[in-house]
């Protein structure tokens, strides 16, 4: 894999510089890293790879394997891995972060490149990809995928000090590629007819300062880079391993056994077929043969003694739902995920809720050290001095929660007494205080005014 230090040795030569980039590319694709997020993406989008290339195959007399084109081809794809990914995610990222300076958020981005839009996204790239790229492009972050990025690390002290985004939308259209470097960073394009890398975008500084006057309109006055590289990285847990690498078997068996349980039903129609004195007849035959008989109801059958017989059968359907529901129990033990069934029947209490919560929250605990680490890296390229919070998405009995909060509100302030109640989100709290301080000024005015107002009814009284 390439380096910073592989970039230095030929930053100054721009044709080396060219090929360097498109070795380093085609370099990436061919990583452990860069193989696992294909893996990643195409089991998030329900494309599990496994059950999308199983194909049934059957032998002819001479041995030969040929595609089953005759029995059933169902391919049940299962939703586990963005199930469990969307699950960790929104329970971190779902209610926003939130920083103690009122202003934090809007100088980190706003309406479309809202911040924690941005997060959201880029916190699901993350888990799905093992990692994604957050770069801060003055006043918002950008994302980037691990499909389409690949870091220069430096061999000293392990920093990612450059790298390179490539996209292509299909192999007959023209790559692009951009490389970031410390002091700024440079487009670049390889057109299909020339086929070579050409500089699109000359080099320029991360940061432009423009002025536009009546004479000259808008000019350039000053440019200027961050005290760091911009392009940070949110890794989806600090072993920096793949997640699907990890649930990747027992998600195809789960696939493979739903979707064989569905072929069974319905190639089988619950009759199998004897055919006795054909011996002539290879895999190929025999298919053809069922084929026939589901299609028409009726096939003929030559020679004497050469007969045919249905059979009924069950389709053992019980010890596939048993082992189905043991996998699928295994897969939310082994991904540490939240099973909602066990807290959707009845009214559970509220230590029964936390404790189903405990293997997600250890899990969420990894990640978010990831998130705070990342949002450290922005802020210090941003200029501001803050910590994140999180306040995470939790399925709470909301009776006893408010009862449990209410009994120590005598204790509290107001405003930790509605950061604790459940029904309330964090974007609101402020709202309410707001109106409290009206509310309680609004009262304020009327107790004076019937102070004044008995005051001017003794002096009349009085004169």
């Amino acid at each position: 894999m390439k380096t910073y230090q592989d970039l230095l040795k030929v930053v100054k030569d721009d044709k080396q510089l060219k090929d360097f980039i498109i070795s380093a590319i085609n370099e990436y694709k061919s990583s452990d890293l860069y193989r696992w997020a294909v893996e990643g993406e195409a089991y998030s989008k329900q494309e599990n790879t496994t059950i999308m290339r199983y194909r049934k195959l059957l032998y002819t007399i001479s041995g030969k394997a040929v595609q089953d084109n005759f029995s059933a081809q169902h391919k049940l794809a299962s939703n586990f891995y963005d199930r469990f990914n969307v699950q960790e995610n929104q329970y971190l990222l779902g209610n926003g972060v939130n920083f103690k300076k009122d202003d934090t958020k809007d100088k980190l981005g706003t309406k479309t490149k809202a911040f924690d839009t941005r997060m959201q996204k880029l916190g699901k790239k993350a888990l799905t990809h093992r990692v994604a790229y957050g770069f801060w492009n003055l006043d918002h972050i950008d994302i980037f995928e691990a499909l389409e990025y690949l870091p220069l690390y430096d061999e000293e002290d392990g920093s990612m000090k450059a790298g390179i985004r490539f996209w292509q939308i299909d192999d007959n259209k023209p790559l692009r590629a951009t490389l970031y470097e410390m002091d700024g960073y440079t487009e670049y394009i390889k057109r299909k007819e020339d086929n070579k890398l050409t500089i699109y975008k000359p080099k320029r500084a991360y940061i432009l300062k423009t002025r536009t006057t009546d004479a000259d309109g808008t000019e350039i006055y000053d440019a200027e880079n961050y005290p760091g590289f911009p392009v940070v990285p949110l890794w989806g847990n600090q072993d920096h391993v793949s997640k699907i690498k990890a649930w990747q078997s027992k998600i195809d068996c789960y696939d493979l056994i739903e979707s064989g349980f569905a072929n069974d039903v319905d190639d089988a129609s619950l009759i199998y077929w004897i055919v006795q004195n054909a011996g002539g007849m290879d895999d190929v035959d025999l298919a053809q043969f069922i084929q026939k008989l589901k299609t028409v109801h009726a096939a003929n059958v030559d020679g004497e003694h050469v007969n045919v017989e249905a059979h009924t059968v069950d389709v053992p359907v019980t010890a596939r739902e048993t082992y189905l529901t043991r996998l699928e129990k295994d897969l939310i033990k082994d991904a540490m995920a939240l099973d909602t069934e066990a807290i959707a029947n009845g009214n559970i209490v509220a230590t029964a809720i936390r404790a189903s919560y405990e293997p997600l929250n250890e899990k969420t605990d990894d990640f978010e050290y990831c998130v705070i680490e990342f949002i450290q890296e922005i802020l210090a390229l941003a200029g501001i001095e803050d910590n994140p919070t999180f306040k995470r998405s939790m399925i709470v009995n909301q009776s006893e929660e408010t009862t449990m909060v209410l009994s120590a509100a005598q204790y509290l302030d107001a405003k930790t007494v509605l950061k604790k109640l459940p029904f309330i989100s964090p974007d609101e709290i402020d709202g309410i205080m707001d109106n409290l301080t009206r509310e309680e000024a609004g009262r304020f005015d009327d107790s004076v005014d019937d102070v004044d107002n008995s005051v001017d009814n003794l002096d009349e009284e009085n004169n």
